[in-house]
């Protein structure tokens, strides 16, 4: 596990003194010591870091069966958002429209890794009988969260989205990406962790990840003093 510290580690049966075999390493394990450097120097221009180990569902269905609807009210806290590139927010989740049939649910903290994919599980059962899917992905994403006053002129440098807080603001998640890395982009303040007006979250591929972190960073170099 990524823990705090930055330090890789499985998880111990203390029973037996002995790992248990569940093991989890972030996709940034590779760039640790160049966010170390990025984050000590880090000025209120920019900042990133990453939120490790959501829970991550990708959830199928259709908003005209009232079945669906109450499922996902019943486990998420919310209804799925119907419009175009909003964020629902719930109890400990929040439902990211991807498509008319399509949602990307996100947990508001990281993810037991001694739980099989709790969240999937549980709406798997409250699917049960319904035309529906939850799917968990979690293990092949990660979510990176960037803030400070020069945030939307750091994305702008890699991301053709138009980023003005008129058009994207509180409330709003779009699929784009940065240079030449796939991303769904967050407003972050409308998350369970609400860090500010200048703040985004970027969900990114695992395979990305690297990469988006390592060119985000030095696109952002110009621009930090």
């Amino acid at each position: 596990m990524w823990n705090e510290s930055g330090a890789t580690v499985s998880i111990v049966d203390r029973t037996v003194g002995r790992p248990t075999g569940v093991w989890q390493e972030s996709p940034l394990v590779g760039v640790d010591a160049l966010l170390r450097q990025h984050q000590a120097s880090a000025s209120a221009a920019f900042r990133l870091g990453e939120r490790p180990f959501l829970e991550l569902v990708n959830v199928r269905g259709d908003t005209r069966e009232p079945v669906f609807i109450r499922a996902v009210e019943a486990v998420i806290g919310c209804r799925p958002p119907e419009r175009p590139n909003t964020v629902a927010r719930g109890n400990g989740y929040d439902m990211v429209w991807l498509g008319p049939d399509e949602w990307l649910v996100r947990s508001a903290s990281a993810h037991d890794a001694t739980r099989s994919a709790p969240l999937q599980a549980a709406l798997g059962t409250a699917f049960g009988g319904v035309f529906a899917s939850a799917v968990d992905i979690g293990s092949g994403y990660t979510v990176l969260e960037i803030s400070g006053t020069r945030t939307r002129d750091v994305l702008a440098r890699g991301c053709p989205l138009d980023l003005h807080p008129k058009l994207f603001g509180a409330g709003q998640c779009a699929q784009s990406h940065y240079f030449k890395a796939p991303i769904t982009l967050l407003k972050a303040s409308v998350t369970l962790l609400p860090t500010g007006a200048d703040s985004f979250e970027i969900i990114v591929r695992r395979s990305f990840a690297d990469y988006l972190v390592r060119i985000m960073l030095d696109a952002a170099e110009p621009l930090m003093y």
